[in-house]
């Protein structure tokens, strides 16, 4: 496997460790703030907006910043502050809860495209679908270890502020991963003309092999012909955008669980979301050639088609067997979306620019995400199944954009 390099693995190593550590809180946290301090499950989708909607912001600084300053140092730093996060379980009231689970989220997404452009720059286009299928398996690898010991602790009884601050010890080792790793960044010296002619290159060379679309060779289903990568880019951030209007966080679907059965089988939901996510992005990163059609049959429409199963699997008061087949889809369906979204960004934009690229991938989905939990949180007080079906059908919609980009 000449595509796992050492600093391949030292990144993906350290996706595996702050995962290890901050997962646990994305399990733990709707438990917390509803089932233990009695907060309402609309407040539930007003942190969560805040947390995503500001981690926007966030996200596109840090990009921004990683071209500027050093990819490897704005990673780095915005790493070492996701350690916040750690110190929620000391909130004594759910508004403390909610602004110190945000702000260390917010680094969360501060650090995202800087790691994200990083591994994007040093790999070969061909192996792209590979290692970020690689970086998603650990990533989650490392939330398995997250909710198995969360799970454990609740079954025990363990208070939440234990289980919580020993999040902070993986995410360390994560940080210690990042200032291993070998790389340095770009030259200072860019070259525009050499940088286009380097793009136009590339450019070409998936196209003719059909990368991004299709497998064969010289398949006129590729993108970039006639100038359409341009179009293939923002039909992805459009559709990213609008996949984050119905993407939610899966601090509901741990609550749903744990409303339909208890608490543990809520937190071990997040198990099976994981484990599917984790199985499936490396396999279809390996597999899949056409990652635009993979992006939307397998990702955002399959995620869709998951989420209105869990909403009428609550309502029909169906086994919570039927409920994890739901998240198993889902899953899937993000097992995709974390393998393809970057992989195709990572091609569509030059090194010089990976970092506002990966930016602008995080902050257009975070943006939805904002719109996404207060609306699901109000809809959840309704229903369930109100909440669920409103993000299927966003789900599927975006689906359906990514179709048009492919043509």
């Amino acid at each position: 496997m000449k595509w796992l390099t050492h600093d391949v693995l030292l990144i993906s190593l350290s996706a595996f460790f702050a995962d290890a550590g901050y997962q646990a809180l994305i399990a733990g946290f709707p438990l917390f703030l509803v089932l233990y301090l009695h907060a309402p499950a609309y407040y539930l989708g007003i942190v969560m907006a805040f947390a995503y909607g500001i981690g926007s912001l966030f996200a596109y600084i840090g990009g921004k910043l990683a071209d500027r300053f050093g990819k490897k140092a704005v990673a780095l730093f915005g790493n070492l502050l996701i350690t916040i996060l750690s110190f929620t379980g000391f909130a004594g009231s759910a508004l403390a809860a909610g602004t110190v689970f945000s702000t260390g989220w917010w680094f969360r997404n501060f650090r995202t495209p800087a790691r994200r452009a990083m591994l994007g720059d040093i790999t070969k286009k061909l192996d792209k679908g590979k290692v970020f299928g690689f970086l998603n398996a650990l990533d989650i690898g490392g939330g398995l270890v997250a909710v198995t010991y969360l799970s454990f602790g609740i079954f025990l009884h363990v208070p939440f502020s234990l289980l919580f601050l020993v999040t902070i010890v993986p995410i360390l080792i994560s940080s210690l991963c990042l200032a291993l790793v070998h790389y340095k960044g770009l030259p200072a010296r860019k070259p525009s003309s050499k940088l286009n002619d380097a793009n136009a290159k590339l450019a070409s060379s998936i196209a003719k092999r059909g990368s991004i679309v299709g497998g064969a060779s010289g398949s006129s289903n590729a993108p970039f012909a006639s100038g359409s990568s341009s179009r293939s880019y923002y039909a992805v951030l459009a559709a990213t955008a609008l996949f984050g209007l119905s993407f939610y966080s899966f601090s509901f679907p741990v609550l749903t669980v744990a409303q339909q059965s208890n608490s543990v089988l809520g937190a071990s939901s997040y198990f099976v979301f994981l484990i599917f996510s984790a199985l499936f992005g490396y396999i279809l990163g390996s597999r899949i050639k056409d990652m635009l059609f993979g992006l939307a049959l397998l990702g955002y429409m399959l995620a869709g088609v998951g989420s209105l199963a869990l909403g009428l699997a609550f309502s029909m008061h169906a086994n919570v067997l039927v409920s994890y087949a739901a998240i198993a889809l889902m899953g899937i369906g993000a097992g995709a979306i974390e393998t393809f979204e970057p992989a195709i960004i990572s091609m569509l934009r030059k090194k010089s620019a990976s970092g506002s690229g990966m930016g602008m991938l995080t902050s257009s989905r975070s943006i939805g995400l904002f719109f996404s939990n207060l609306a699901v949180g109000f809809l959840y007080m309704i229903g369930p199944l109100f909440a669920y079906s409103f993000s299927a059908v966003l789900a599927v919609a975006a689906g359906f954009v990514l179709l048009w980009a492919r043509k």
